[in-house]
C-alpha cells in the first residue's frame, strides 16, 4: 500500500493536479487530500438533507396547489442532491451510515444558513433566490473540481439549483406585485436572510483554515471572498428589479474596482452558529435524528432482503 511518503505516486498526483485533470477513486491520493474531500463532500451532502427542513415545513401551508407542487418537487430535488453527494463520498471509502452517525453526533457540520428559522411564507422565495443563488455561485466552480465523482455529481445538482433559484425569484416577484402586506413580507424576509447568506461562503480568506490547501489541490477553484463578491455583484441588480432593498448601508458601486463595496457580516454570529448555538441548530438535528430513527425498519428490511437475495 502506498503512502504520502512514496515519491512516484505523489509525483503522479501532483502532475494530475497541475494540469487541472481529474483524480479518480482508484488513483493514489494523499491522505490529507482524501480527508479534505470527505469533510467537504459530507458537509455538502448533510446540507442538502438538513436543508429540506426549512422549506419542507411550508409544503402543507403553501397558498395553492401549484405552489405546493413546486415546493414538493424542490424538496425532493434536495433529497436527490444529498444522495448524489453521499454516493460520491462513498467512493472515498466511507459509508453513508458512518457519515450520518458523524452528523448526528455533531462531529460533521452542514451549512450555517439552515440553522435560521423560516417563519414567513416569503422565506420560501427568499431561500430560492438568495440561498440557492449563493449555492450556485459556490457550486458551479465545483463542476471543475479535481475529484472526478464530486465534479460529475455537481453538474446535475447545479442545473437543478439554477431552476430553484429562478423559482424563488418568480415567487418573490409575484408577491412584490401583490398587496402592500405581501411586499412588506418579502422585504422583512430579505432583511433576515441577507447577512446569513453572505456568511454561507465561509469566513474571510485570512481566517479560513482550509481554503488555501483546497485551492492548491484544485478541490476549490475560488476563495471564499471571491465567491462572496461575485454573489453580491450578481444580486444587487436582481434586488433592484424586484424592488427590494438589501439591508446594508455600506452597499454601493465602486467605480474604481468595478465591483460593489459592502459591509462586514457578523463573524461572531457565524462562529456561534457553526459551534451549534444558532437559532435552530438543536431543532434541525433533533428532527434529523427522529427521521433517522423512524426509518430504521426500512434499513433493516432492505438489509434482510439483500442478505436473503445473496444467499439464493
Amino acid at each position: 500500500m502506498t503512502t504520502s511518503e512514496d515519491p512516484e505516486p505523489q509525483a503522479a498526483f501532483d502532475a494530475t493536479i497541475a494540469r487541472r485533470d481529474r483524480i479518480e477513486p482508484r488513483d493514489w491520493m494523499p491522505d490529507a487530500y482524501r480527508k479534505t474531500l470527505v469533510r467537504q463532500i459530507a458537509q455538502h451532502a448533510h446540507s442538502e438533507i438538513i436543508g429540506m427542513q426549512p422549506e419542507g415545513a411550508w409544503i402543507g401551508s403553501a397558498p395553492s396547489l401549484r405552489r405546493k407542487a413546486i415546493l414538493l418537487a424542490k424538496v425532493q430535488d434536495e433529497a436527490g442532491h444529498g444522495l448524489y453527494l453521499y454516493a460520491a463520498c462513498e467512493t472515498l471509502g466511507v459509508s453513508r451510515a458512518e457519515l450520518t452517525d458523524l452528523l448526528l453526533a455533531g462531529r460533521q457540520k452542514y451549512s450555517s444558513i439552515f440553522n435560521y428559522p423560516t417563519p414567513s411564507y416569503a422565506d420560501v422565495g427568499t431561500i430560492g433566490w438568495l440561498v440557492d443563488g449563493a449555492a450556485i455561485c459556490n457550486q458551479v466552480p465545483l463542476c471543475r473540481t479535481s475529484y472526478g465523482p464530486y465534479g460529475r455529481a455537481m453538474i446535475r445538482i447545479c442545473k437543478e439549483e439554477s431552476f430553484h433559484q429562478r423559482q424563488g425569484y418568480e415567487l418573490l416577484m409575484t408577491m412584490m406585485r401583490g398587496t402592500e402586506a405581501q411586499r412588506a413580507m418579502v422585504q422583512e424576509s430579505v432583511n433576515r436572510f441577507w447577512w446569513p447568506v453572505l456568511m454561507m461562503f465561509g469566513p474571510p480568506d485570512v481566517q479560513s483554515p482550509n481554503s488555501a490547501r483546497s485551492m492548491a489541490w484544485g478541490i476549490k477553484r475560488n476563495s471564499n471572498d471571491e465567491l462572496r463578491q461575485k454573489f453580491v455583484d450578481m444580486t444587487v441588480p436582481q434586488a433592484d428589479a424586484l424592488g427590494v432593498t438589501l439591508p446594508d448601508p455600506d452597499l454601493r458601486w465602486n467605480e474604481e474596482r468595478g465591483q460593489h463595496d459592502f459591509g462586514e457580516p457578523d463573524w461572531e454570529e457565524f462562529a456561534a452558529v457553526v459551534r451549534g448555538d444558532g437559532p435552530c441548530n438543536a431543532q434541525r438535528l433533533r428532527h434529523r435524528q427522529a427521521a433517522h430513527d423512524d426509518g430504521a425498519w426500512v434499513r433493516e428490511a432492505a438489509t434482510a432482503f439483500a442478505a436473503r437475495a445473496g444467499a439464493r
